[in-house]
């Protein structure tokens, strides 16, 4: 069943997500959520995600972040056929990111691996 990963417990950390307030109420709650492992590994595919959403190909995303390609492959993948929520999120913080182009919100992963 797709929806298996929706538990009580997964929905009670997704309320108490969707209850901070602010970035810093946001760093706090994950470092003491997360090891300094997990957080590295998380903000590594976000990183991976915003890449692959400018057109960056995958070899030069693997040597900027240190993500393996089978990982830059598998987050593309989630990015294309996922339920949404990275394209969600790129689109929310499109703005914020002084990187990003106007061209980037036109760029596939496809694009990115070729």
């Amino acid at each position: 069943m797709a929806d298996d990963w929706r538990t009580p417990e997964t929905d009670a950390l997704i309320d108490a997500l969707l209850r901070l307030e602010d970035a810093d109420e946001a760093g706090r709650f994950l470092r003491d959520l997360c090891t300094l492992g997990e957080l590295r590994d998380l903000t590594q595919r976000w990183a991976v995600v915003r890449l692959l959403d400018s057109g960056m190909h995958y070899a030069e995303i693997s040597r900027e972040t240190g993500a393996s390609t089978a990982t830059i492959t598998r987050i593309a993948s989630w990015l294309h056929h996922g339920e949404g929520g990275y394209r969600l999120m790129l689109e929310r913080t499109r703005g914020d990111d002084p990187g990003a182009t106007a061209d980037a919100a036109g760029s596939t992963a496809s694009d990115a691996g070729r």
